[in-house]
């Protein structure tokens, strides 16, 4: 009987640690148009059976899929996890993208930009000879091997070309003018993202390359570990809106659509607004205050679904208290007010940076977590952009998770919210990477005990 196999097979999943990476791990007799299609989309050789996709901008999952269709239109069968397919299926929110004119699209399309710029550095195509920060960002001065030399502006999936020069002179004269005693010699200290990305490129082996494959294999339970609660799993939203509900009867619940249940506080300053049918990363709840009940509003807030039912239902309590509302919180965002809403951060040890117009509090250990806050929204306070970004997840831009607040929401509610990230925690289920037949039989996890409860730090209490 003549052999049926495919002369090539590839099998894409996630990686092992960095979840937003992509393994692709081949088979087959002859692999040649199989590398070279997964290496036109950046994929880069680890073993001679496994290639691995890492971008600076978290769009492995995008790019995967792009692959996987290439790669099937030459005739190769191609294998996707769940896992991964799942991410494919979802769209980022990105949370506080400063090119706010831009769409998803166009939004990918700078990321690819600056993705190039960054493998053509990473390969020698293109070469740093200075640096210095501009008081907002990194910029760059560099030569293209055999063409022009450049000006760089931005990190990561925000690094641009600024400007074009003829000869490396010409350029490096015109950069040592713009930035003065800024100026360092050499390429800049790589950002977190790029050393992540470095790391997992160099850590691969095959035996990890391996693990990073979830193939199918005998089925696993999946097991809960205790984590600080940015990082927990999302929990069943519809049963903290219905918690809500029936234990506040000062507010009252109708449905003007199928879709979307509105809570509206007897005051009629205050209204929450849930959409039932969201994707994780969709915008699912919205907040809004009003001073009296025929004022223009005075200050919102949107949360995802993805965001942990710990952190919803802090803020829905906070919002059912009776001293923060839309009963005149104050409309001034002071130093002061920056520092009382963010102390359970800095009492918790919480990493503060200062980058431009943003003031970031990142949480600790290996969970990322944040809090930013936006000066240059304050600004124009009835305009779109949030004052405050509650997050967990990649980072800020690229967040699993969102809250976002205008810049005249109480202090009170900031601050409540920042207990629940310093000293919150919960559940989440590890999931082991075994395959599509292992996830569907998986058994249910054993429930997992809550630590000691940790002393709550002094202050405003909920």
């Amino acid at each position: 009987m003549p052999d049926t196999a495919p002369a090539a097979h590839v099998h894409l999943a996630r990686h092992f640690k960095r979840t937003s990476a992509v393994v692709a791990t081949l088979t087959g007799s002859t692999l040649h148009t199989a590398r070279a299609t997964l290496a036109s989309e950046g994929f880069r050789p680890v073993t001679d059976g496994t290639m691995l996709l890492v971008r600076i901008d978290h769009e492995e999952p995008y790019y995967a899929n792009i692959t996987a269709g290439l790669l099937r239109d030459a005739g190769i069968p191609v294998d996707i996890t769940e896992q991964l397919q799942e991410e494919i299926d979802t769209e980022w929110t990105w949370a506080d993208h400063p090119m706010t004119w831009l769409d998803r699209e166009e939004i990918r399309l700078v990321s690819a930009e600056a993705q190039k710029i960054h493998d053509d550095i990473a390969s020698g195509l293109l070469t740093i000879h200075l640096h210095a920060h501009d008081g907002h960002t990194t910029v760059a001065v560099g030569t293209y091997q055999h063409a022009d030399s450049v000006h760089l502006h931005g990190e990561d999936h925000l690094r641009v070309v600024s400007s074009t020069y003829d000869t490396p002179g010409e350029a490096i004269a015109d950069f040592e003018r713009l930035y003065g005693d800024a100026v360092r010699p050499g390429p800049p200290p790589p950002t977190d993202t790029e050393r992540q990305a470095a790391e997992v490129l160099a850590g691969v082996s095959t035996s990890k390359a391996a693990l990073a494959a979830d193939a199918p294999a005998e089925p696993q339970a999946a097991e809960p570990e205790w984590v600080p609660v940015y990082a927990t799993d999302p929990g069943d939203h519809e049963a903290v809106l219905k918690d809500f509900l029936n234990s506040q009867p000062a507010w009252e619940k109708y449905r003007p659509y199928d879709g979307t249940t509105i809570a509206s506080h007897e005051s009629l300053t205050l209204r929450v607004e849930f959409e039932h049918e969201t994707g994780p990363r969709d915008i699912n709840w919205t907040v809004a205050a009003y001073e009296t009940p025929v004022s223009d509003r005075l200050w919102h807030a949107t949360a995802t679904a993805s965001t942990p039912t710990a952190i919803i239902s802090t803020l829905l309590d906070t919002l059912a208290s009776e001293n923060v509302g839309g009963r005149g919180p104050s409309t001034r965002v002071t130093e002061a007010a920056i520092a009382e809403a963010t102390r359970p951060l800095t009492d918790a040890g919480w990493k503060q940076s200062i980058k431009g117009r943003y003031i970031a509090w990142e949480a600790p250990g290996a969970d990322k977590g944040g809090v930013q806050f936006d000066a240059f929204a304050t600004q124009n306070p009835n305009g779109f952009l949030p004052a405050w970004t509650v997050w967990g997840g990649h980072t800020v831009h690229q967040p699993t998770w969102a809250i976002q607040l205008s810049a005249h929401a109480p202090t009170g509610l900031v601050q409540d919210i920042a207990f629940e990230m310093a000293d919150g925690q919960g559940a989440r289920l590890v999931r082991p990477a075994t395959g599509r037949t292992a996830l569907r039989t998986a058994h249910a996890p054993a429930p997992v005990a809550a630590p000691p409860p940790t002393p709550r730090l002094p202050g405003r209490s909920r």
